[in-house]
This record gives structure tokens, C-alpha cells and sequence, in this order.
């Protein structure tokens, strides 16, 4: 399974490709309760799309779409992943997220892509094992985990942390509570 994971913000959307390894034929599965780790699962991509400040929102909007299409049109993924809408205080501060998630989520239906909502605490939870790890933490396990040879910067790490949760959530060889449902 090959996911596009997005992080989404106005400024600094991150953005990853990742993809679950299957086992060949032939080869016993692996153990329930193992978890993904770098022999099962391949980062194909990851960044963010930087917005300047000076830029405005629909010119952001369009960046961030444009950029997420050709993403889906390079690497081919099969579903779509995006953190789910966070609480802000500021009611300005979550019609601009939301309108950025909206950029990201459109371009991903456009092709066809079914889109999973995940919560930020339930991702942080599921990758380093702590609803309130910090941005470094993530970070770290996202380099630990995937193999990576540097630490991705928060907002990619962010992403790639939301698409290592999809794919934990959708493995076959675990017990899940509750099985994602698209958006």
C-alpha cells in the first residue's frame, strides 16, 4: 500500500510518500505483533511546500494543490491520509487551516484518492508511543523508524508520521479497536 500523508498548514504544509512493503510469496508474515519498521515500509518522499508570508491565501491555496498533484502524479499513491482538524483558540487561525487542509484534501479526491483523517494525538500515540510527544521527539522517531539518514524537518516528520499511523492502522497482522474510515 502506497499512502500520501499530508500535514497541512497555510505556510508550511508537510507532505510524505510512503509505502507499505509486502512480503513475498512464499514467506511467513510477520508477527502480529511486530510493527512497521525499515525492512516493511520505504519513504519514496517527503518536504514541505513553503509559502512566503508576503504571499497571499488563494495564491497559498493554489501552491499547495498544485504541489500535492504533482506529487500524486510522480510517485502514484493509493489512498490519501491527512491530520484531522486540531482545536485552535483563534476562530481566524482555524478557517485558514481549515481552508489549507480543503486545497490538500481537494487535490487528492480530484484523483481519486479515498482520504483518512487522523488525530494528531492518535498519531503522535501510535508512532512514538505518547499522545503529547513534541515535534523533536517525532522527528527523531520518524528517523529511527523509517531509516532515514537525517532527521526530516518538523512538518515533513509530521507527515510522514501520519502516514507510518495509516499504515499501522490498516495492517492486516494487527488487532485494531477501530478501523479507519474515509472522509
Amino acid at each position: 500500500m502506497r499512502v500520501l500523508s499530508i500535514d497541512p498548514a497555510l505556510r508550511n504544509t508537510g507532505y510524505a510518500v510512503v509505502e507499505r512493503i509486502e512480503p513475498a510469496s512464499g514467506k511467513a508474515p510477520r508477527a502480529a505483533v511486530n510493527t512497521a519498521t525499515r525492512a516493511d515500509v520505504r519513504t519514496l518522499t517527503y518536504g514541505v511546500i513553503r509559502n512566503p508570508s508576503k504571499m497571499r491565501q488563494t495564491g497559498c491555496l493554489v501552491a499547495i494543490r498544485e504541489r500535492i498533484v504533482d506529487v500524486i502524479r510522480e510517485h502514484r499513491p493509493e489512498v490519501c491520509a491527512v491530520e484531522g482538524v486540531i482545536y485552535v483558540q483563534s476562530y481566524r487561525t482555524a478557517i485558514t487551516l481549515g481552508a489549507a487542509r480543503g486545497a490538500a484534501i481537494l487535490a487528492a479526491a480530484e484523483h481519486g484518492l479515498e482520504v483518512y483523517e487522523y488525530a494528531p494525538r492518535r498519531v503522535k500515540q501510535a508512532v512514538v508511543g505518547r499522545g503529547a510527544a513534541d515535534k523533536q521527539q517525532v522527528a527523531f522517531m520518524m528517523r529511527a523508524l523509517l531509516g532515514l539518514t537525517e532527521t526530516p524537518p518538523p512538518d515533513a516528520a509530521d507527515a510522514l508520521a501520519i502516514g507510518l499511523a495509516h499504515l499501522y492502522a490498516t495492517d492486516p497482522a494487527r488487532a485494531l479497536k477501530e478501523t479507519p474510515e474515509a472522509i
